[in-house]
């Protein structure tokens, strides 16, 4: 909202007239986000302490972990914040994609602090119960997903869209809203089981956001979305106001959050972070993308669908432990090696995944 004020000037002092392009404000978006995560942080994190809002770590979980007990949790409410004001200062609240995104953020955001709260202050050990979280989930994806299939505004609103291959559009129809509720809720749910150790999941968030600042600025623009053979959405490139205020918070939380973490982000963080992403996928028709960029999210998901398959069939486990990335602690490896090689993997990933844009 800033923004419109400082361009309503421009007519009266020219230089203000940088704040209409998108680059830009993506930039100040990052910088806002990052600032903020940095001046509320610390003060987050004493009170937290102080009103005990700590983790409750397993006791059949990786020994090391134990000592990360009495650790402040519910991080994600810095996250969030820091996100909803950069977003309100640059982005532009009148763009529909942007109340989606933010609908999304603050809803499984919400879901999250509940699922926290129970757990911590409540001392329930399984939070918020399945069925209600997932009821909620799915409530909050059919909600966006309804919204896009009605939505007159775009001309690709039931198709999807199959990397590498420019004319590969599969008109899905009105399966196209459950398959979106698939999309979100999945997502969701993949950041929140790759919360498991210092760092991990919002460094993956962070080089997921990356990847789709250019993923999303290319879709909303013409020129940009004709010249690599894209789908153009117009009104799309706004979300990259939201990518970069994201990315912004992601890296300010990860200054906490590293190894070892003064503060974890919680289900509020996670829930919150995955379903945007999932929401920001299927707005932008990249859909089989956020499955390439996101990778280590999908694989950390599979593994605990494996692991729980097998013991159910068979009574015998395929990994030490699930996730994925507890299996690789309980092998050896120092969590800090977890982290750090989990990451390049989810570099590498990205990158691929914008080698879609030109092999096409």
């Amino acid at each position: 909202m800033l923004f419109e004020i400082l361009y309503g000037l421009h007519n009266y002092f020219s230089p203000l007239n940088v704040f209409r392009y998108i680059t830009f404000r993506t930039s100040l978006a990052a910088l806002t986000a990052l600032i903020t995560t940095f001046i509320i942080a610390p003060a987050m994190i004493r009170w937290l302490k102080k009103i005990s809002m700590t983790q409750q770590i397993r006791d059949d979980g990786p020994k090391t972990h134990l000592s990360k007990a009495g650790t402040p949790t519910m991080g994600g409410i810095i996250i969030l914040s820091a996100i909803v004001i950069s977003v309100l200062l640059w982005g532009n609240f009148r763009n529909v994609y942007i109340r989606i995104m933010l609908t999304a953020l603050l809803g499984f955001g919400g879901i999250g602090f509940l699922d926290d709260y129970l757990k911590a202050v409540k001392k329930n050990p399984k939070g918020l119960r399945a069925w209600y979280k997932f009821g909620a989930q799915m409530a909050i994806a059919g909600g966006v997903g309804i919204f896009l299939y009605a939505n007159p505004h775009d001309p690709y609103n039931t198709v999807l869209s199959i990397p590498f291959f420019k004319k590969w559009l599969f008109d899905l129809g009105f399966f196209y809203i459950p398959f979106s509720v698939f999309i979100i809720v999945g997502s969701s749910n993949a950041v929140n089981l790759t919360d498991g150790i210092d760092g991990l999941a919002i460094g993956l968030v962070a080089v997921a956001v990356f990847a789709n600042v250019v993923l999303v600025y290319v879709s909303g623009h013409a020129q940009f979305a004709r010249y690599l053979q894209v789908l153009y959405l117009p009104g799309i490139g706004e979300l990259t106001v939201f990518c970069g205020a994201m990315l912004g918070a992601a890296l300010g939380f990860l200054w906490y959050n590293s190894y070892p973490a003064e503060v974890f982000m919680g289900d509020v963080g996670s829930l919150g972070l995955g379903g945007s992403l999932g929401t920001l996928a299927v707005i932008t028709k990249h859909e089989i993308v956020l499955g390439v960029v996101g990778g280590i999210f999908v694989i950390e998901t599979i593994s605990v669908i494996l692991q729980v398959a097998s013991f159910k069939l068979t009574g015998k486990r395929i990994f030490k432990m699930a996730p994925l990335h507890h299996h690789f602690e309980l092998k050896g490896w120092q969590e800090p090696k977890v982290i750090v090689r989990f990451w390049i993997a989810g570099i590498v990933l990205a990158l691929f995944s914008l080698a879609t844009l030109k092999l096409r």
